[in-house]
């Protein structure tokens, strides 16, 4: 009987509620992350990448995927890899975290491996290219991996001197059941809907309209070469966690965070809220299945705190579908838009998204404000309320800004009539520079003592860290300027006040 069916048939029994604390905290490992990061750390980073051309966003002389957004321990991992040509390759997976400032700890090599070539798809139904790859590895998570991102380093290897090799990453998610302070959902439904591999195929380039609902995407495919804001070679196969997630990974693993990791799809589930004291939404978190929604606003109504890290966040309706070989949750497919549109918006919607139904729910009831027009731009992160609790230890005064750090999408229209939301910081964002927008960072009390901080910018985690294999992103005339005491101060009060 797994834990689930055992707290099942004890609450008929009337038992549930001697036996739940017991279970939670002998399960409970608050220093794991301390001691995990205690580690060697190692260098992850790519040093020979190649793009098929100039205007290629795959490098096919080395490139792979994985068989899950996420697995546990105890579980299987198929990794699939083409090489063109063939060649002999090995796969080293790293760990994703502080490690004394490395960012990374080996934690294994496979290999080496007879490359060969794979089939590219051919675009079936809905522009989806799906791969049906044979595995060149598979792996059993080991049971002392802990939760985390993992990124594994596919390197061709060659015994000619004369001859270079070539590498690229896959990327994947640990993922476990214990209860933790923070659960980390990783972007990665983002990460797949701009995901241009093998030629131009994302759920923006169907050619009738760059937001035409009834596109899709499939997991079963290698991540290419990140395609917006700015050029970031060495990234490819990563997804988009190297440029969003990672400073902030890295920086809760550095303060010594209890944390555990999830993927989009593993909020699905509602027991992998249900063991949080707050989740963290992290980078650009724009595209959901309408039960992550649910799920989430159930959460918070039951007491989960949420720091909305992110921006342009629950946006895109997209629901999860099984493949064509009958893997669950293996494709995405663009539907609607979340939110109530205002009348003065539906033309400048309809100019850019396309006819949109409009079916999904207000995220501002579990964000607190929403992705408006203009949607993106670059402004800086000014106080507005600077007796708030956030502030507290910032020395931060009212109309004081944090250079460059809304952008390059955020969130406005608060939901101001709601009791409990306070408007914390405020400003003008400019897109393209002369496209005037207002961005609103907001914090909501919620029902049990919990609160749920909007940040209103993708761009959050670079005022944390600027870890090793990370980029700094300038987008739209406007740039944020790195770490920044106030940031972290600002995400350390938002934090203690989540899990107290």
């Amino acid at each position: 009987m797994d834990r689930r069916d055992f707290l099942k048939t004890s609450a008929a029994a009337g038992m549930a509620q001697a036996l739940l604390p017991a279970r939670a905290a002998a399960a409970r490992q608050p220093d794991l992350i301390r001691t995990e990061n205690a580690r060697p750390g190692a260098s992850f980073q790519l040093t020979r990448v190649m793009p098929d051309n100039a205007k290629s966003y795959r490098t096919s002389l080395i490139e792979g995927y994985c068989s899950r957004q996420s697995v546990k321990a105890g579980e299987q991992l198929d990794i699939f890899v083409s090489t063109q040509p063939a060649a002999r390759f090995q796969i080293e997976l790293f760990r994703m975290g502080y490690y004394g400032g490395e960012g990374a700890r080996l934690m294994t090599t496979l290999g080496p491996f007879d490359g060969k070539p794979q089939p590219v798809p051919e675009m079936g139904e809905n522009r989806l290219r799906e791969c049906r790859w044979q595995a060149s590895a598979s792996l059993t998570i080991p049971e002392d991996w802990p939760s985390g991102v993992y990124l594994g380093r596919l390197s061709t290897i060659t015994a000619d001197p004369d001859k270079p090799y070539w590498q690229s990453y896959v990327v994947f998610i640990v993922k476990d059941d214990r209860p933790a302070d923070i659960l980390f959902q990783c972007s990665d439904n983002t990460w797949q809907a701009y995901n241009r591999w093998p030629v131009n195929e994302s759920l923006y380039t169907d050619p009738r309209a760059a937001h035409a609902p009834g596109v899709s995407v499939s997991f079963d495919r290698p991540y290419g070469k990140y395609v917006q804001i700015f050029e970031n070679p060495l990234s490819i196969g990563s997804g988009e966690f190297l440029l969003w997630e990672y400073p902030l990974c890295y920086w809760l693993e550095k303060e010594g965070y209890d944390v555990t990791y999830c993927s989009n799809v593993d909020n699905l589930d509602p027991a992998n809220l249900a063991r949080a004291k707050t989740m963290i939404s992290a980078g650009h978190d724009e595209y959901w299945d309408l039960r992550q929604f649910h799920n989430v606003r159930k959460a918070i109504n039951d007491g989960l705190s949420v720091l909305w890290l992110s921006a342009n966040d629950v946006y895109m309706v997209t629901p999860f579908t099984p493949s064509a070989q009958g893997a669950p949750n293996r494709r995405l497919t663009r539907e609607t838009c979340y939110g109530e549109f205002r009348e003065e918006e539906k033309e400048a919607y309809s100019k850019v998204l396309g006819p949109f139904e409009n079916p999904g729910p207000d995220e501002r009831e579990i964000i607190g404000a929403r992705t408006i027009v203009p949607f993106n731009g670059g402004g800086d992160w000014t106080c507005a309320k600077p007796d708030h609790w956030l502030f507290e230890g910032t020395g931060m005064k009212k109309g004081d800004s944090v250079p460059g750090l809304v952008g390059w999408e955020f969130h406005g229209d608060p939901d101001t009539a709601r009791q409990g939301l306070d408007v914390v910081a405020e400003g003008n964002v400019w897109a393209g520079g002369t496209r005037l927008g207002r961005y609103a960072a907001t914090v909501l009390e919620g029902p049990k003592n919990n609160i749920v901080f909007n940040a209103s910018t993708i761009f959050w985690s670079q005022g944390l860290a600027d870890p090793p294999g990370h980029m700094i992103p300038w987008s739209h005339y406007s740039r944020p300027h790195g770490p920044d005491a106030r940031v972290q101060q600002i995400t350390r009060n938002a934090l203690k006040r989540a899990l107290a």
